[in-house]
């Protein structure tokens, strides 16, 4: 069948039975690659009936230079799946938590002042050429090329100092 001019005239006329035609043809289809790749049958039956709807208000961005009709219209399904699985993956605002967040234990604060002191004086002991490295990446949130870029430095060597500064860190704060 030539799909190319049943869009043509969805686009064009907003040809219903062209679109009823492209509808009986592709929803099916459509809902069972769905399935296929692991929407179940009412999710699939949901984002097919996106799918076709998507294809009646935006007939007009159908290109055949570009893709198929088929292909067009896969696209959008599999697009439209991914948005879903991205969504559902993403709490839901009443799921966040909101407000002031409870006081911290009088203990935890404590633990804290005294490791970020311990990591203070770590980072004081490292030889100039490495804490100064660290500053910048850590404190300056500077990325290692903009770290090359300001001192001049190759980044290999960036990267080398970061390290070598990164594993001394660890051995003091053990």
């Amino acid at each position: 069948m030539a799909w190319v001019t049943h869009l043509a005239a969805i686009r064009d006329n907003q040809d219903q039975s062209a679109f009823a035609e492209v509808f009986g043809y592709f929803a099916p289809r459509v809902k069972a690659f769905l399935m296929k790749s692991g929407a179940s049958p009412d999710l699939a039956e949901d984002v097919t009936q996106e799918v076709m709807a998507t294809l009646w208000r935006k007939a007009h961005m159908f290109d055949p230079a570009k893709a198929s009709v088929s292909t067009w219209i896969f696209t959008i399904a599999r697009n439209r799946r991914i948005d879903v699985l991205r969504k559902q993956r993403r709490p839901e605002p009443e799921d966040l938590t909101w407000g002031p967040e409870a006081e911290p234990d009088q203990e935890d604060v404590l633990a804290l002042q005294q490791e970020s002191a311990q990591l203070g004086e770590a980072i004081a002991a490292l030889p100039d050429k490495q804490r100064e490295l660290i500053v910048r990446a850590y404190y300056g949130e500077l990325t290692h090329s903009e770290i090359a870029d300001a001192t001049g430095l190759p980044l290999g060597t960036i990267k080398s100092r970061i390290r070598l500064a990164l594993d001394r860190l660890r051995h003091q704060l053990k």
